[in-house]
């Protein structure tokens, strides 16, 4: 196990999504471990903390379970040495950035449950509204904890459950009606590779398959790396049960009519070469540039986008208005969110560790500057600051979503109302905070268009959630986000 435990530093005016899952079961028994990995790297976005994989043997030994996770990202916590230890030909991997529970090793996922029907291995991304009080309700019964993330609470309720029951997929099920809030969810039993996705559908899961090999996997940019086709996505309320002696057997009891995707993966989380419930992430943001130029037209010489997700809304808007699609930034591809913050005596800014501008593609012209979001409103000053610096005449800057107006509740890191910049600010009062010439937002009417007319939660956007917010603080002691004596409001 690498623990390798780093200085972490996370850019205080983005947005972060709480992880990714990955799970692979080779009915040929070949070994998982090295597609697992592949699979966490291509993933790498949804996490940047921590990492982990766990392997079983499924012709070997009930309860025999091999993993290893470390604080980093998947390169740095994985060697080849450590891969080629992890022999199973079943597994479950994860990434993860903590929204729910501090940032540390015992905090690292998959977890790995040896309980008198054998071994559980788990890895989720979302967030539960009501892990407190189930937590509690365990406790009580004699549960001893052993992280302080949400995820352990479902793993407990599905060993509680299978003492009860005659298939591990149905104790998934049973546990899961317990629960309330986000959660894709990939659960690694001796015999079987399940996966299962909350009735709203918060998160993303797909399947995919590979020879004679089946995939679970956060996003379809995943399989692409390791090769594996796309078979479908798991539905919103389902769960999947996945054996060589049935192949994938499916449960639809949880299925509901009403969705709430998060329309941030749209805009944001996910990679923009993937489909998250067969919608195109690259033609979403497409789209979200052509509406902007629509709706918030400006005469410029130069559009251009703030990397990663702002290219392609950037391109969406030049192909929409005319207007070149230019390169203003080079991104420092080796600095994710895990490296060491200068000291406050130096003079590096954290935005420029990541980002320089390209002073011959700005220098003279009005540029049209592209971005998925502002927060703290932090951030987009230095970059705008960092284009004025390097020559551009005018500064107008578009979003590809509305105004963060409201914190999220279901595994995205949105801190409380007061920390937002578009908290009881006019859209010219963040304008003259970030230093730009004009500033507009994609309208809320246009999120539709961007989620191919599925059901989407906007809660963050408009405060209306697709479920009954918690009363409690649900991040437990996450460093990061503590809040205020006075302030019940969480994200």
């Amino acid at each position: 196990m690498n623990d390798n435990i780093r200085s972490h530093y996370y850019d205080e005016d983005g947005i972060h999504e709480e992880c990714g899952v990955f799970g692979m079961y080779d009915f040929d028994g070949n070994d998982v471990a090295n597609s697992i990995y592949y699979g966490l790297f291509a993933l790498q976005h949804r996490g940047q903390e921590s990492c982990g994989i766990a392997v079983s043997d499924t012709e070997g030994p009930k309860g025999k379970v091999l993993s290893s996770k470390g604080m980093g990202l998947v390169n740095e916590v994985f060697t080849p040495e450590d891969l080629g230890k992890l022999k199973g030909n079943i597994g479950v991997g994860h990434v993860r950035y903590s929204t729910a529970g501090a940032s540390t090793i015992e905090n690292a996922q998959p977890l790995v449950l040896n309980y008198v029907k054998g071994t559980l291995g788990l890895a989720h991304n979302g967030n539960l509204v009501n892990a407190p009080e189930l937590r509690r309700e365990l406790s009580l019964t004699g549960a001893i904890f052993q992280t302080t993330i949400d995820s352990e609470v479902i793993a407990y309720h599905i060993a509680r459950e299978r003492v009860k029951c005659g298939t591990a997929e149905e104790a998934v099920i049973r546990a899961l009606r317990k629960v309330k809030g986000s959660y894709s969810l990939v659960v690694m039993s001796p015999r079987k590779l399940i996966g299962a996705r909350d009735p709203f559908g918060f998160r993303p899961l797909c399947i995919g398959k590979r020879d004679n090999a089946y995939i679970l996997a956060s996003e379809t940019c995943a399989l692409d790396t390791i090769g594996a086709e796309f078979v479908r996505d798991v539905e919103p309320g389902e769960v999947v049960a996945i054996s060589p002696d049935k192949g994938i057997v499916s449960f639809k009891n949880m299925c509901q009519k009403e969705h709430a995707r998060c329309i941030f993966e749209y805009i944001y989380f996910a990679r923009t070469d993937s489909y998250i419930d067969q919608m195109s992430v690259y033609e979403s943001r497409i789209i979200a540039g052509r509406c902007l130029a629509k709706d918030s037209p400006v005469e410029a010489d130069l559009v251009v986008g703030v990397p990663e997700s702002g290219n392609a809304a950037a391109l969406g808007y030049s192909m929409e208005s005319g207007i070149p699609y230019g390169t203003a930034f080079v991104k420092n591809g080796y600095v994710g969110r895990t490296f060491i913050k200068p000291d406050q005596s130096q003079r590096e800014s954290s935005v420029k560790v990541k980002l320089n501008v390209l002073k011959n593609a700005v220098k003279g012209k009005r540029v049209i500057m592209i971005d998925d979001s502002i927060v703290r409103g932090t951030t987009s000053d230095r970059i705008v600051n960092m284009l004025r610096e390097a020559g551009a005449t005018e500064v107008h800057v578009r979003i590809s979503s509305p105004p963060f107006l409201y914190p999220c509740y279901f595994g995205t890191d949105i801190p409380d109302r007061e920390q937002l910049i578009a908290y009881n600010r006019s859209v010219d009062d963040i304008c003259k905070i970030i230093g730009a010439d004009s500033l507009a937002y994609l309208k809320m009417e246009r999120l539709p268009e961007l989620s191919g007319g599925r059901q989407y939660c906007h809660g963050c956007f408009s405060g209306q959630y697709p479920m009954k917010p918690p009363t409690e603080d649900i991040r437990g002691d996450h460093e990061d986000f503590k809040r205020g004596s006075e302030s019940h409001i969480i994200s």
